[in-house]
């Protein structure tokens, strides 16, 4: 090697470990930014460029490389839309929203920077502008057909201004007990008087009354049902068992009659113990049965001595009902919470995975774009395969540390500064040389 191949292999040192340094110093800035990604540089051998079989070193070269596979620590935040991934992949986001525009539209990015919250409409954005995207689920809960190997048929996440309809009433069963010491009276006292909930096909909350007035006969009772409004049903008679191994339980029913209007209508099946209401309430009637349990059977209704239990109502159906709040899982199902009680999925937010992550093309703001190096992406669900898993109310923190960097910084500055020396050496080499000639 010449005295001037020395010095340019002195250059190509200061070059690389400048790169090296410009590296570490990226790395120490951005190492309290969520989801940030460090990268260095790899130090290779650079040859003289001579033909093959005859080249000599001339230096080095730095290659930057990534680490885009290494995780970073996991903060808690208390923040349910805050999401944070253990193990592999990204979250697929856009720089807005997908209103008006198709997937193929939007400019997707791949970030772990998961410091999601809802904008003023709701979208869960993060603090770099981004925008959650997912898989929609309809009001089935169903996802449909889905191309996880390609971005469309995502949408971008939104968790306000949701309601679902309700689901009329169509079932009601009666439990309680009635006081025993109260019936067989000269003078009966007042009725004993329940109301019931349900669920009209609008979704409104009515109630169904049922009152139980005692009877001069012992174990004997007058039911009758109306609505809220004073408008009634029907009447019936119920016998209770006073001895033996059924007592306490439904005797018989009997004296069954409807008082509704037409459409409205009231009937009760003396065998089973269930009744069947009609509620005028739409151009199709709501007709719900009331199971109040089968003669000489337990379950239902009862008569033993002692207070009075208010009869208690299981009926099905809801009512209609706004979103309250969003929960998310660890698969990355979003969850919306209504204030009717109702929990439905609304989106899955897929994992974006690569055969490559160090080969993704590095974006700002801490996101990322597929590149040949990276391989083909696919948009899976959270912890199914290699595919990590979403944890709500955390967010991942860089995967720098500094100790690590300081250390690496002194390594390079002691390695600069001998690639300095090797330059000032050859400078020497080469004024001894020239003054020779003199």
């Amino acid at each position: 090697m010449s005295i001037s191949q020395a010095m340019m292999s002195g250059v190509s040192g200061l070059m690389a470990n400048s790169t090296a340094v410009s590296r570490i110093s990226y790395n120490i800035a951005n190492s309290d930014t969520y989801g940030f990604r460090r990268s260095f540089a790899q130090m290779l051998t650079a040859g003289s460029g001579v033909p093959s079989g005859m080249q000599e070193g001339s230096g080095v070269r730095a290659e930057v490389t990534h680490e885009n596979g290494k995780e970073g620590t996991l903060l808690a935040t208390g923040n349910a839309t805050n999401l944070a991934i253990s193990g592999n992949g990204f979250f697929a986001v856009t720089r807005g929203v997908d209103a008006g525009k198709t997937s193929e539209e939007m400019d997707h990015y791949l970030t772990r920077a998961g410091d999601f919250q809802p904008d003023s409409e709701g979208y869960l954005r993060n603090s770099a502008g981004y925008y959650l995207s997912g898989f929609p689920y309809d009001e089935t809960g169903s996802l449909g057909v889905v191309d996880r190997n390609q971005y469309s048929g995502l949408q971008s996440v939104r968790i306000a201004d949701m309601s679902v309809a309700g689901n009329p009433t169509s079932k009601m069963t009666l439990a309680g007990n009635l006081p025993s010491q109260e019936s067989g009276l000269a003078t009966p006292g007042d009725p004993f008087v329940s109301s019931i909930e349900y669920f009209t096909p609008l979704g409104a909350a009515e109630r169904l009354q049922f009152s139980w007035q005692p009877s001069s006969t012992a174990n004997e009772w007058t039911l009758a049902v109306s609505d809220s409004t004073g408008n009634t049903y029907g009447e019936l008679t119920a016998s209770f068992n006073d001895s033996g191994p059924l007592a306490g339980t439904p005797k018989s029913f009997s004296g069954v009659s409807s008082t509704a209007t037409a459409p409205a209508a009231f009937s009760f099946d003396t065998a089973t113990g269930q009744a069947t209401i009609t509620v005028n309430n739409g151009t199709t009637p709501q007709v719900i049965s009331v199971d109040m349990g089968a003669p000489n059977s337990f379950g239902g209704l009862s008569q033993f001595s002692g207070a009075y239990v208010p009869l208690v109502g299981n009926a099905d159906g809801t009512q209609s009902g706004t979103l309250a709040r969003a929960e998310i899982s660890a698969e990355g199902t979003v969850f919306g919470i209504f204030d009717n009680g109702m929990r439905r999925a609304l989106f899955q937010i897929p994992l974006a995975t690569v055969a490559n992550p160090n080969g993704l093309i590095t974006s700002d703001n801490s996101t990322f774009l597929v590149g040949e190096d990276s391989g083909s992406f696919t948009l899976a669900e959270a912890g199914t395969g290699a595919t990590g898993e979403i944890t709500g109310g955390a967010i991942e923190s860089s995967n720098v540390d500094i100790a690590q960097e300081l250390t690496e910084l002194i390594q390079k500055q002691r390695a600069f500064s001998s690639n300095a020396k090797i330059i000032t050496t050859a400078d020497e080499m080469l004024d001894e040389t020239v003054r020779l000639k003199r």
